[in-house]
């Protein structure tokens, strides 16, 4: 069974559209969903969890489709954080946890008391009082404490500092070595991505521009750096991005479909996002 399965989904807002996206997430497998801000990554997490509708376009999450009535129970499977974590101020972490206990069929409150030890969060202050990497943490540790197999992210680490967001993706990595646990994470910190995800989706003023394994983009792009005369030799259809300077002109390039005399440099998964992003512009 695929964890997340999106055909030709589409959505029209006033000034923007997303347009047509289709991707496939196997099971067991962390994919990054990277775009600048308005690009569409948290229209595109809404459309996945049936949260608003859609103008076109079908999605399904682990094996259900998000429109049916049986995604209601699917719903127990599937851990979210979103960018804000909104709980009530007045709760703390620990009367929090009992109200969870309520809410989800399989919620384990020895997970959760072990999460919140783990990630330093104290049982008794009130939310109000967390500053916004606890409260992200509270939402994780949450995520994770009734058995979810798929975790939804939107930009989790954003705004906090490193020591923090190592932490985060070192708990959402110890998620997925069970087989059956996926994770879709939203983030506009590509160096995260690169560290953490298996696959890469990169979302584009409401297009998806890319949709890969993330190792297969590391080994297939390079930069090439060189006169603009000697760039005229560069096979059109092996170009995927440029950006001229008064020195020459530096490329990102299909390593398979350029000389392999020409000089090529190891590139970053940023690197491809942004010459992606710029295509042919100067």
């Amino acid at each position: 069974m695929n964890a997340i399965e999106v055909r030709d989904l589409k959505k029209c807002y006033p000034g923007f559209e997303l347009k047509n996206v289709s991707f496939t997430l196997p099971e067991g497998a962390i994919l990054g969903l990277v775009g600048e801000n308005g690009a569409g990554k948290s229209t595109l997490i809404r459309l996945i969890m049936g949260a608003t509708g859609r103008d076109g376009g079908e999605a399904s999450v682990l094996g259900t489709d998000v429109r049916s009535p049986e995604f209601t129970k699917t719903k127990d499977d599937i851990g979210v954080v979103l960018d804000e974590a909104h709980f009530p101020p007045s709760l703390n972490a620990l009367k929090l946890g009992r109200i969870f206990a309520d809410t989800y069929t399989r919620w384990d409150g020895e997970t959760y008391a072990s999460l919140l030890e783990k990630l330093e969060l104290p049982g008794k202050k009130k939310i109000k009082d967390f500053s916004r990497g606890m409260r992200m943490k509270l939402a994780l540790a949450a995520a994770l404490s009734h058995d979810a197999r798929l975790l939804v992210l939107d930009e989790p680490t954003g705004g906090l500092d490193p020591m923090v967001r190592d932490e985060i993706l070192d708990i959402l990595e110890d998620f997925t070595r069970r087989e059956d646990r996926s994770v879709l994470i939203s983030s506009h910190i590509v160096s995260d991505l690169e560290k953490l995800c298996d696959y890469i989706a990169f979302l584009h003023k409401g297009e998806l521009l890319l949709f890969d394994e993330k190792d297969r983009l590391l080994e297939e792009y390079a930069l090439i750096k060189l006169t603009e005369r000697d760039f005229e030799d560069i096979p059109k259809e092996a170009v995927r991005g440029v950006r001229r300077g008064k020195y020459g002109v530096e490329a990102l390039v299909e390593r398979g479909l350029v000389d392999r005399a020409i000089q090529a440099e190891h590139t970053s998964l940023e690197d491809i996002i942004v010459f992606f992003a710029r295509g042919d512009r100067e």
